[in-house]
């Protein structure tokens, strides 16, 4: 998994410009981070990292700012700090947050490896790097892709 390094509080509009919502999520990814990372939203693959700096997904509550991650294909969010809103919101459309306190160690570029399961991250050179704790039944939203999928896979 290739990782995008960003710095400290990038906001829910740089993750989905506020021009952009009255169209649908294929327009929004266009300019997904387009103001700190004009390259990710074309460059981004399936299972590609993100790895910034505290106060990840300041700003407002827009659900727009965790889907276009999904939607990209982003695997997992790594930071020392998630906003509480973009926390839920995050979880709630099967997006992975992991909680570093030494995301800033990770380098833009490098590979690595997670078992959120097990709460750890591996680098390329084998060292560990912990995150904190998720409880199982988040871990099972993302697994099923987010809080509908799963209601449905429960009630069907």
């Amino acid at each position: 998994m290739r990782t995008w390094r960003l710095p400290p509080d990038i906001d829910t509009d740089q993750l989905a410009p506020g021009a952009t919502m009255k169209f649908g999520i294929d327009v929004v990814a266009r300019h997904c981070l387009e103001a700190v990372r004009p390259d990710f939203a074309g460059g981004v693959q399936r299972g590609d990292v993100v790895v910034a700096g505290a106060g990840f997904g300041i700003g407002s509550s827009r659900e727009q700012a965790a889907s276009v991650l999904v939607h990209l294909g982003v695997a997992a969010v790594v930071a020392p700090s998630f906003s509480g809103l973009y926390f839920r919101n995050a979880f709630n459309v099967g997006l992975l947050l992991l909680t570093c306190p030494r995301a800033a160690d990770i380098a833009d570029g490098e590979a690595i490896t997670f078992d959120a399961r097990e709460g750890h991250i591996t680098r390329a050179d084998g060292s560990l790097l912990p995150v904190e704790p998720i409880p199982g039944f988040l871990l099972d939203m993302v697994d099923a892709g987010g809080l509908l999928p799963q209601l449905k896979k429960r009630f069907a």
